[in-house]
């Protein structure tokens, strides 16, 4: 059976197993969920992810959330090329330059969080728009710092692209979203360039994908 991706063009999480597919080389079949529009909660969709959320990942009938859980899954599946390194240090270090979006600045501004803030809170278009840039900003400061530590060479654990350079290259992304330019984060935008000259990297961005360029044209 073949890999089947349930995501949708504006997500990260979805753009960063979109990008480990494409690195691995392996074919998937995606289908969008449209998370702006509540498409996540509607039954057909929870039967099939109960936190209703996206990406969810199927592969021989058996189904993954979650994207680093995912992206670590497709190294089981397929070693090469690896994603996550093999030393218990790197792979310590992989994670964590991860974590940084996927768990600290990412979660804070996407849309059911938005969302909260202006049913629960009150807060108006520009409100969420600074909530938004101050959480990215936070971390490519965080990245930079880190980068700035641990020059990249040329990507962040070494010769290949793998996992912090998946989840870096996604906070750009949202970096983009929020309209933040990379002036001030000379060494992950040095990184960016070089990972999105990857053609693995460049498809998988969210402006490339069918939806948003059929979207675009309206």
């Amino acid at each position: 059976m073949g890999i089947q991706v349930y995501g949708f063009w504006r997500s990260i999480a979805s753009f960063r197993v979109r990008a480990a597919l494409r690195l691995k080389g392996l074919p998937f079949e995606e289908t969008s969920i449209d998370i702006l529009s509540g498409e996540q909660f509607k039954p057909d969709y929870e039967a099939i992810n109960v936190e209703r959320v996206v990406p969810t990942f199927i592969h021989d009938g058996h189904s993954i959330f979650q994207s680093l859980a995912i992206i670590e899954y497709l190294d089981d599946i397929q070693p090469e090329p690896r994603l996550v390194p093999a030393n218990p240090k790197e792979r310590a270090y992989a994670r964590a330059l991860a974590l940084v979006t996927v768990a600290d600045a990412h979660p804070l501004v996407t849309p059911r969080v938005r969302n909260h803030l202006a049913d629960t809170f009150g807060a108006d278009a520009k409100a969420i728009e600074q909530w938004g840039r101050h959480w990215t900003t936070e971390g490519l400061a965080t990245y930079e710092r880190l980068l700035t530590q641990r020059a990249p060479a040329p990507f962040a654990l070494g010769v290949e692209p793998g996992l912090a350079d998946i989840c870096i290259a996604g906070h750009v992304i949202t970096g983009q979203y929020v309209k933040l330019g990379l002036n001030a984060f000379p060494a992950v935008a040095a990184l960016s360039d070089r990972l999105f000259a990857i053609p693995a990297f460049a498809s998988s961005h969210p402006y490339e994908q069918p939806d948003f360029k059929a979207t675009a044209k309206h």
